[in-house]
């Protein structure tokens, strides 16, 4: 995500508020002048109605130039507010679950929502604010220097010494407001961790001991913003000292030289108003250093986060954007040729996968916890990339599909069954928004969600809470089997569907499975023998390889490993209540 771009897309609007702002600017600079006039006019004994009527004009075009300019420049930054949240929004969405799963997702909240606006808003604003303040201090000093230079230089002198004092400030205030933005998204973190375990933690009573995690975070925080405010509420008085200290000099030092007739009274009035329409503009410039500071250490956050790889759609390559041909046509549906993977270097998960997937019929996988069943489907899906091999869909390379048109052949229905908030609708007709009522009555009556749908007051109107609450475990899985179903795929994939429900449910979930099977490709991880027996072919994986291949009856009598988890499932399931 390049900022720089960002921003450059509303630079017409910068510009104008820039434009505005130093007009106003200019304006501001006149009073003090014909204030000037109006003295000298008076002690001449000339007509006072030119001067007065100029500065009533001044005072008006300042008001509004001002009024202008912060609401040109307020937007702008709103707009690059908004930009960013997009472009970054459609990174995190697009980006590599490998590398977004190892993000701190409080943190990633943190930076998407309160770093962008910290970012945008304080630097469009603050910039804006010391561009017009530099042009304000530099126009007044020019026309100090016309009024009486000795006394810019006793002025000048003491606002330099306040000055440097300020920009030290500034840099301090940079450095803690980057360790602030990191203990606010570790504060962000911890908060999510606990809120999304929240059951656990109570069923676990450990409600006392993530309090106090939370408020040792919470502190942690509330340190380093203390040293933020504390910096930055040395900044403005830095500079009224420096100020303070020149009006005392100028005023004395100029009462006593208008005394003796070398300076005259309209320029010394004229000098002290410039000099305390200078006051404001030198505050509101080390006040936007520290904003800038402050800014930079969000933009340093927001830049990171928008730097997460992205995937790889090769939707677009020449040859590669094609429409699979019709399923009839297919030799398999899924295909892996030696395939090798490992989350971390020399600890692999899948050792020489190879196997074949006719384009109908349902085939179970079998297997011990972390034999690499759910990483299968993972890399089908290609959530991750194979190490070595090569995995085939609709006997094509999955490297070469496009994104859209691999996940729009392959439905995925996960272990842990994740619902968005919102209504029953909404989450059955996510992967097919076009859905219409007859698609969406068969997917429930597949699902066995028919009835209980339809005896909700609200029916598919009904809303969800987080991740589907509002819903049993058995009742989120059906529907999220459903939202698969509706999605039509040439290939689905079942990721221990049935763990969840009770035994009349999995009898008509698993007619549902042998009905998508006689249309499409079902390849189901599963426990439960019931619905391992239903299977056309079961594969047997063991350490990351595929140890042997057939149906129940064939393993039962050929495959030792296969015939202890048939007889100890078949236990299981026999044992009473």
């Amino acid at each position: 995500m390049n900022l720089r771009e960002i921003v450059r897309r509303h630079r017409i609007l910068l510009i104008c508020g820039l434009v505005l702002g130093l007009a106003g600017a200019a304006a501001k600079l006149a009073q003090p002048w014909m204030l000037g006039r109006l003295i000298r006019a008076v002690s001449l004994d000339e007509s006072i109605a030119r001067p007065i009527a100029f500065i009533a004009l001044f005072f008006l075009v300042d008001a509004g130039l001002s009024a202008g300019h912060a609401y040109t420049i307020g937007r702008a930054g709103e707009n690059i507010v908004f930009d960013v949240r997009r472009v970054l929004g459609a990174r995190l969405l697009r980006s590599r679950i490998p590398h977004f799963s190892r993000l701190e997702h409080g943190d990633v909240f943190a930076r998407t929502v309160s770093d962008t606006s910290i970012a945008c808003l304080t630097i469009a604003q603050a910039m804006a604010q010391m561009v017009t303040s530099v042009f304000m201090l530099g126009g007044g000093i020019v026309l100090m220097a016309r009024l009486d230079w000795r006394l810019l230089l006793a002025a000048v002198g003491c606002l330099g010494l306040a000055s440097g004092c300020a920009l030290l400030l500034a840099r301090r205030v940079r450095i803690a407001a980057l360790r602030n933005r990191e203990d606010i998204g570790a504060f962000g973190s911890g908060l999510q961790r606990v809120l999304g375990a929240l059951t656990t933690v109570k069923a676990s009573r450990a409600e006392e001991r993530e309090t106090e995690e939370l408020t040792l975070l919470a502190a942690r925080a509330r340190r380093s913003g203390i040293r933020v405010t504390g910096f930055g509420s040395l900044l403005t008085p830095a500079i009224n000292v420096g100020t303070q200290l020149s009006l005392a000099v100028v005023v004395c030092w100029g009462m006593a030289r208008v005394a003796t007739g070398s300076l005259s009274a309209a320029e010394l009035t004229s000098f002290v108003m410039y000099l305390f329409y200078l006051v404001t503009p030198l505050v509101v410039l080390f006040m936007s250093i520290g904003q800038i500071q402050q800014g930079r250490a969000a933009v340093q956050r927001v830049a990171e986060l928008g730097a997460i790889p992205q995937e790889e759609d090769v939707h677009a390559e020449p040859g590669k954007g094609r429409e699979c041909e019709p399923v009839a046509q297919w030799t398999s549906a899924i295909r892996f040729e030696n395939v090798g993977f490992a989350y971390r270097e020399h600890a692999p998960v899948l050792r020489g996968v190879s196997f074949t997937l006719p384009c109908r019929g349902l085939t179970a996988i079998v297997g011990a916890s972390g034999a690499g069943k759910t990483t299968m489907f993972q890399l089908i899906e290609r959530f991750h990339r194979p190490d070595s091999g090569t995995i085939r869909v609709a006997g094509r390379d999955v490297a070469g599909l496009g994104l859209a048109e691999l996940r729009s052949l392959v439905g995925y229905v996960e272990q842990d069954t994740p619902l968005l908030r919102g209504t029953i609708r909404e989450n059955l007709t996510y992967a097919n928004p076009e859905a219409d009522p007859a698609e969406i009555a068969r997917a429930l009556r597949l699902a066995s969600l028919a009835g209980f749908v339809a005896a909700l007051p609200d029916g598919l109107d009904t809303e969800l809470g987080e991740r589907g609450a509002g819903l049993s475990g058995g009742q989120r899985q059906r529907l999220a089997i459903a939202r698969t179903l509706l999605q039509r795929p040439a290939v689905i994939l079942l990721d221990e569907v049935t763990a969840h429900l009770d035994s009349e449910t999995e009898a008509a979930l698993r007619d549902a499975m042998a009905e998508a099977a006689r249309e499409c490709a079902v390849l189901a991880i599963a426990h439960r023998l019931s619905t391992i027996v239903q299977a056309d072919r079961i594969i047997v994986m063991e350490e990351g390889r595929v140890r042997a291949i057939g149906t129940h009856r064939e393993l039962v009598e050929s495959d030792e490993v296969y015939r202890r988890l048939a007889g100890l499932q078949f236990a299981t399931e026999e044992a009473p209540a």
